[in-house]
């Protein structure tokens, strides 16, 4: 009996509490009502005033500058002084998209704008590094002109337990011809997945 038995529990300790689901595929969830949406909330003076103030007062920085900039970031987020970090997180923009991510529902996981350089304008949460200008986040939005548009691949949050992919597009002056900078909006695919299942579409 007791074989037996030890024989179960093995088993059944062999049973993940969590099966990871198959990953959703981005392209097929993140559709132009989704699309509008986002650019209903870019397209206001707050984002593009806070880019355009956040341009004219770095300007065009050097490599170097813009690595002392990102190291201190990244040396704040182990400080309890956090004077850039705090900066950032406190200003229109960031409280701005803080709330657009709350008003999201568990929708959108992460938001943050960036500036020419790449650097952090605004954010809903506090990031790793500060200059996004080495990602293809920024690569492949901002240089590329105003209607670029790049969706990266899925990753599997293994803390929430949902597939997320960054939507990540140029932001432009309000002709909608200039770029000035470029945002990045976290997605939950599996969030995502189930309004559209829930809805039959």
């Amino acid at each position: 009996m007791r074989t037996i038995l030890t024989v179960a529990l093995l088993g059944a300790l062999a049973i993940p509490a969590f099966a990871k689901p198959a990953s959703p595929d981005p392209n097929a969830l993140i559709d132009e009502p989704l699309m509008r949406d986002i650019a209903k909330w870019l397209d206001t003076e707050i984002v593009r005033l806070s880019i355009k103030t956040q341009n004219e007062r770095y300007g065009s920085l050097s490599q170097n500058e813009i690595d002392n900039l990102d190291q201190q970031w990244r040396k704040e987020r182990k400080l309890e002084d956090k004077p850039l970090i705090a900066a950032t997180l406190s200003n229109p923009l960031s409280t701005y998209l803080s709330r657009m991510q709350g008003q999201s529902a568990g929708l959108f996981v992460e938001i943050f704008v960036m500036d020419k350089n790449g650097l952090n304008v605004g954010q809903s949460s506090i990031t790793s590094d500060f200059w996004q200008g080495d990602e293809a986040k920024h690569k492949n939005t901002f240089p590329k002109g105003p209607d670029a548009v790049f969706i990266d691949e899925p990753e599997w949050d293994d803390t929430l337990k949902i597939w997320r992919a960054q939507v990540n597009r140029t932001v432009s002056d309000k002709d909608g011809n200039t770029p000035i900078g470029a945002v990045t909006v976290e997605v939950n695919l599996t969030e995502l997945k189930r309004r559209k299942d829930a809805a039959g579409s």
